[in-house]
């Protein structure tokens, strides 16, 4: 038997969404853009920075505007030593809350300094603005020490704070949406069982493995039995032979994906298996797909075989009859078992 190896992959898992900021959210950002910071008014009196669109007490709608200084005192701080690539300083720096000159509810930010022990509750701070603000909450690149003490206050940026010295659509154009794309980047290791199928992949092998309690046969395998609970250590060697199970017609691009809309994706259930996978069928007319069609797998050149699925390019339809939508991932498939 083949000697499974120590597998770890890095990956990424990306989301590009794209919000709708709001009539509150919206203007604030598009007040950044103008190097102009804005608050908005509570019911109580109190200016909250960033505005929200409703007051947190009594839920009421919020829509008095006031322009906040562009300095503040930093109410507390944690120090951040070894900054990752995701942050916005990529020399050691502090995160922050803020209370701008003209508010009273402190916002979150980075400060730049060059040293932890310039840092201390009540610090006077002012905002550095990125080159060419964009409308996003970064258009403030970070804050900086002023070296004041608390007391020391400057004056709101824009002179008197009313709403209407808010940029609106007439001057310039309002931001409606935001890119906000989602990314997670993680390192995966497979475990024993993964291990095994990828390692026997890589030598043009389909395996599962088989639940000594319910015969059930799993692909990929994960060690364990999902119906019953107990382990599975019986590897069994299964065709390239597979019954369409559920199909989709994918025609939206995706991101960064080769593959040109309209194709197929469908769920395949291996000829001696109990459960699907997903994988990519071709070489057929998408309108011609359907449950209990069969299929085989299309491997690349050997050359080309890694510790990875796509070692099957895809699957294609084959002359052989459909299997009755009951009979799919039951055993045995009459007929197919060779």
């Amino acid at each position: 038997m083949t000697q499974a190896e120590n597998l770890s992959q890095a990956f990424e898992l990306g989301f590009t969404y794209t919000r709708s900021t709001g009539p509150v959210v919206g203007r604030f950002l598009s007040a950044l853009r103008e190097r102009r910071i804005f608050g908005i008014r509570a019911s109580d009196g109190r200016v909250i920075v960033p505005p929200a669109e409703y007051d947190p007490d009594t839920a009421a709608a919020l829509d008095e505007f006031v322009e906040v200084g562009q300095c503040g005192s930093i109410v507390s701080w944690c120090w951040v030593k070894q900054p990752r690539a995701a942050h916005p300083l990529q020399q050691p720096f502090a995160w922050a809350m803020i209370r701008l000159d003209g508010a009273d509810v402190p916002m979150v930010h980075c400060v730049a300094a060059a040293a932890e022990e310039q840092l201390a509750t009540g610090a006077r701070v002012r905002v550095v603005w990125a080159e060419e603000p964009r409308g996003y909450i970064t258009d403030i690149r970070c804050f900086e020490l002023l070296g004041e003490t608390v007391g020391e206050t400057a004056s709101p940026a824009g002179g008197s704070g009313a709403a209407g010295d808010l940029p609106t659509p007439g001057d310039v154009a309002a931001v409606t949406r935001i890119d906000a794309p989602i990314y997670l980047h993680y390192n995966f290791t497979a475990g024993a069982a993964p291990a095994r199928f990828l390692t026997r992949i890589r030598e043009g092998v389909l395996t599962g493995q088989r639940c000594p309690r319910c015969a059930n046969v799993y692909i990929p395998p994960r060690g364990s039995c999902p119906a019953c609970g107990v382990a599975t250590d019986e590897e069994v060697v299964l065709p390239d032979k597979a019954t369409v199970q559920s199909f989709t017609v994918v025609a939206i691009p995706i991101p960064n994906n080769p593959i040109k809309p309209p194709f197929v994706i469908a769920n395949l259930v291996l000829d001696g298996a109990n459960i699907s996978f997903i994988h990519l069928m071709s070489e057929c007319q998408n309108s011609e797909v359907h449950i209990g069609q069969r299929v085989q797998a299309v491997w690349k050149p050997e050359a080309q075989w890694t510790y990875a699925m796509d070692n099957i390019r895809y699957f294609r339809p084959i002359d052989e009859p459909d299997v009755p939508v009951e009979r799919i991932g039951k055993l045995p498939i009459t007929g197919w078992e060779g």
